[in-house]
């Protein structure tokens, strides 16, 4: 008789602990009682865990508070010391690494120029590993306590070793990341199990753990850089579909028939939006390292074009909210931000006049809290997940 579908002690065990260390992480710090009522764990049970991980340092005391008629109550709290977590953004315009401890403070960045037109898949790879050398380096984290490294990049990408990666702005068609990461890894280098996902999704996962999405059950988080991307956000999870490429935002669309979108298609919202679409529309040219100063001028301007595209924005926005019927928009990305950040009445205004009165609410359009760096941070929480799971330092494979 098969037993795949049987849960075992030690599966039963690393559940509660995993449990356990997200209530803590998420919850801050907590006594024991405090623990065992989030968590719904006996106090016997969460004696004997938070001793086990005292004991491997994975968590720590955090102080004391009173408690009613006896001794005072001891709190515990993730240790932030005891790893580190590597977030990448891969971008349009260069690819920035990041090192973070576990309570997502940065240690040490890196970053490399990227041509918008010329995203060769291998040299992406080598920024990649130079950016994690550096950083490591960088913050004088011994390599053994990094556990992992989490890679956020624009398109489809299909979970496995290789990570395959389509990215049609990039011209990726099938592009073995993981592979290519493998292969030029340096012999000396201790080998980190390795995350990869969409950006946008990266960004999407930080802004509901850390940021503006935090604490809703059904949000969407659009990411407005060069290009448009987004997360859908279903019962607190993020929602990924059938082939795991939901959440594709800048490619709904809004013009039938309209201007060519660079994934091939034409009257796509990201034909429209993101940096490079709003600079074609006002005829200005600019490299890819100049579209933020280009657009801070045309927004200084006070442009036709800026004036169209929150026009456009809200009739993008105002579908998602029929679709979803989300509890929050958070608009993040450079050019989101920066958009968002001078215009989000006019951006709010604009979705609530496509949209139903019931039950949407114009003020559940919000900005990104985390800035520009949303994306690497992210990304580093790809390797959060496996750590929950695991609550210990893991081997060094590349997975």
């Amino acid at each position: 008789m098969g037993t795949s579908g049987r849960r075992t002690v030690r599966d039963l065990r690393r559940g509660n602990r995993a449990m356990l260390l997200r209530a803590l992480y998420f919850g801050g710090p907590a006594s024991r009682n405090e623990l065992s009522a989030a968590t719904g764990l006996s106090p016997a049970t969460v004696s004997t865990m938070t001793g086990d991980l005292l004991a491997e340092g994975v968590i720590a005391e955090a102080g004391q508070v009173d408690s009613d008629g006896g001794r005072p109550r001891v709190l515990l709290k993730v240790n932030p010391g005891y790893g580190y977590a590597v977030g990448v953004d891969v971008g349009e315009t260069q690819v920035k690494v990041e090192l973070f401890d576990l309570e997502m403070r940065e240690r040490a960045r890196a970053h490399y120029a990227v041509r918008s037109a010329k995203h060769d898949p291998e040299l992406v790879a080598r920024h990649i590993l130079a950016g994690v050398d550096a950083v490591i380096a960088e913050s004088e984290v011994p390599p053994e306590r990094v556990l992992g490294v989490g890679v956020g990049v624009p398109g489809i990408v299909e979970p496995g070793p290789d990570a395959l990666v389509r990215a049609k702005t990039f011209g990726w068609r099938e592009v073995p990341l993981g592979a290519l990461l493998r292969a030029g890894a340096a012999p000396s280098r201790p080998a980190l199990p390795l995350y990869v996902d969409n950006g946008a999704k990266t960004m999407g996962q930080a802004e509901l753990w850390f940021g503006s999405g935090r604490g809703t059950r059904d949000a969407i988080i659009v990411l407005m850089g060069s290009g448009v991307g987004g997360t859908v956000v279903t019962d607190g999870a993020i929602y990924r579909g059938a082939g795991k490429a939901a959440g594709e935002v800048g490619h709904l669309k809004i013009v039938a028939g309209g201007r060519a979108c660079r994934c091939g298609a034409r009257g796509c919202l990201e034909a429209y939006l993101g940096a490079e679409a709003i600079l074609d529309r006002a005829g200005v040219v600019a490299d890819s390292a100049e579209e933020e100063s280009a657009l801070a001028r045309l927004l200084d301007a006070d442009s036709p074009v800026i004036a169209e595209s929150v026009e456009l924005l809200g009739v993008g926005l105002s579908s998602l909210v029929h679709l979803f019927n989300p509890e929050r928009i958070v608009i993040g990305g450079w050019a989101g931000l920066m958009l968002g950040g001078r215009l989000l009445d006019g951006i709010r205004a604009a979705t609530a006049a496509n949209t139903q009165a019931q039950p949407f609410q114009p003020e559940s359009v919000v900005l990104g809290r985390l800035g520009p760096d949303a994306v690497a941070l992210g990304a580093a929480t790809l390797v959060l997940e496996p750590f929950f799971r695991g609550a210990a330092l893991p081997a060094p494979a590349i997975a």
